[in-house]
């Protein structure tokens, strides 16, 4: 598994945009229990995102898709289809181990050293002149990160996203 961290040897560059995932912060999001296992959690959150990535959908809200991310011809675009890059902190580091990720995958595993936020804002710096979007709800991290230039959404914009590719499955904290 390559660490995302840096983008420039890790292939990054190849994508049109960059979502970066304050994994702790997402699934903190939604109570399903991942405060047991949090790599675990972050396991299962990994799974999602990667299905999402594969699918080659445009999913960024102004990449000119409709509102479910399909192009208007009914296929699935590969020209606006982020790099997903997951920083993982804490707990939930031990994922890191336990996700098989691909180097082709456009999804990218980040174990921070340290502070989360320290290694997201890092991140953001680093690719400078390109779309990056963080996901997290944390006030401080979009202060730093809209700082570094990048835009941030909510956890909910993201579970939104990966709950229509599950319509049938009831979702814990949204009854």
């Amino acid at each position: 598994m390559r660490s995302a961290y840096g983008g420039e040897g890790d292939g990054i560059s190849e994508y049109p945009a960059t979502i970066v995932v304050d994994v702790a912060n997402v699934m903190g999001s939604r109570p399903d229990g991942w405060w047991r296992d949090r790599a675990g959690a972050a396991v299962r959150l990994y799974a999602d995102v990667a299905r999402l990535a594969a699918s080659g959908r445009p999913v960024l809200p102004d990449d000119g898709t409709p509102e479910d991310g399909t192009p208007e011809d009914g296929a699935p675009g590969d020209g606006g289809a982020p790099e997903f890059v997951m920083v993982l902190e804490g707990a939930a580091r031990a994922a890191a181990d336990r996700i098989g990720a691909d180097p082709s995958d456009r999804v990218r595993v980040m174990a921070a050293a340290g502070s989360g936020d320290d290694a997201i804002v890092a991140l953001v710096r680093k690719l400078p002149g390109r779309r990056v979007v963080v996901v997290t709800a944390d006030r401080e991290l979009r202060r730093r990160c809209e700082a570094a230039g990048a835009t941030v959404l909510g956890p909910g914009w993201l579970r939104g996203l990966l709950d229509r590719q599950h319509p049938d499955k009831e979702q814990p904290g949204n009854e």
